[in-house]
């Protein structure tokens, strides 16, 4: 069956170093968007964060931002999806993360109504706000926002085996059922509903938006939490920036981001 759909990652995708599409990538978008199939994104980014790249490819279709957890139609305003972590399970992974000994080793974020929320600023949160052009609240205390609700729980550390350790371990505590775990940089951690993830994110917006069966979608992506939209899909590919585990799944690797990964897969598959 002919590709109908194509859902691209931002980050280490589309966008490298220069947190900008590079234009041999946009130009090959625009041609795909010229053969009438449609072009969104998928992404872990806040949605507000991820609407430029959305603007600047002109996308008329929904958006799905904090890896599935976010869907929304940017044209009609229109908020298709959304799924909150539940408050209890929030507190609690919270409270994992502020432990005597780790609650100095980690930033934690979390999201309220597409604002970002922090203890306090910090250089990483400067290098964070650097790339996503978003303002953060300096709030000392998340618990009262995550009471409100939360859609996402970011963990941020250098240290790499760090945040492996905490992976391994919070997915000993909590099944899959009760919540999703991922990455989507070395260094970033990412808490969000069981159901939020972008393969049922681009399952939904391809079948009960669009009409679409999974042969249908083609998705690239670079990173773990690229994996189940990778699965879904039946054409992925992974970028060569990506690691292993996340090429293992893909039906094709590409070059690097910063080498135009995306334009060469988009010329082989799409524009041949």
């Amino acid at each position: 069956m002919a590709i109908k759909l194509l859902v691209l990652d931002i980050d280490g995708t589309i966008a490298g170093e220069s947190n900008h599409i590079r234009p041999k990538v946009k130009d090959a978008i625009r041609k795909v968007q010229a053969k009438g199939i449609a072009v969104t994104l998928a992404t872990g980014r806040m949605y507000h964060s991820a609407l430029p790249f959305h603007q600047a490819i002109a996308s008329t279709f929904p958006l799905i931002a904090y890896n599935g957890a976010w869907t929304k139609a940017p044209q009609q305003d229109q908020l298709l999806r959304e799924f909150a972590l539940p408050t209890t399970l929030a507190l609690e992974i919270l409270d994992y993360f502020e432990q005597a000994g780790l609650r100095q080793k980690l930033e934690v974020h979390c999201y309220h109504q597409d604002q970002l929320y922090v203890r306090e600023i910090t250089p990483e949160t400067e290098r964070y706000v650097a790339r996503s052009g978003v303002q953060p609240h300096a709030v000392g205390d998340l618990r009262p926002i995550i009471e409100k609700s939360t859609i996402k729980l970011l963990a941020i550390s250098p240290q790499v085996g760090l945040i492996q350790a905490l992976i391994t371990d919070l997915h000993q505590r909590y099944a899959t059922h009760d919540v999703h775990l991922t990455q989507s940089t070395e260094i970033y951690f990412e808490i969000t509903h069981a159901k939020a993830n972008k393969g049922l994110a681009v399952q939904h917006l391809a079948e009960d938006y669009l009409g679409l069966q999974p042969e249908q979608v083609m998705a690239i992506g670079d990173n773990f939490n690229d994996l189940e939209m990778l699965r879904y899909a039946g054409l992925s590919v992974a970028m060569g920036n990506a690691p292993e585990p996340v090429q293992a799944v893909a039906d094709w690797i590409t070059d690097d981001v910063e080498a135009d990964g995306v334009a060469l897969a988009l010329e082989k598959f799409l524009l041949a």
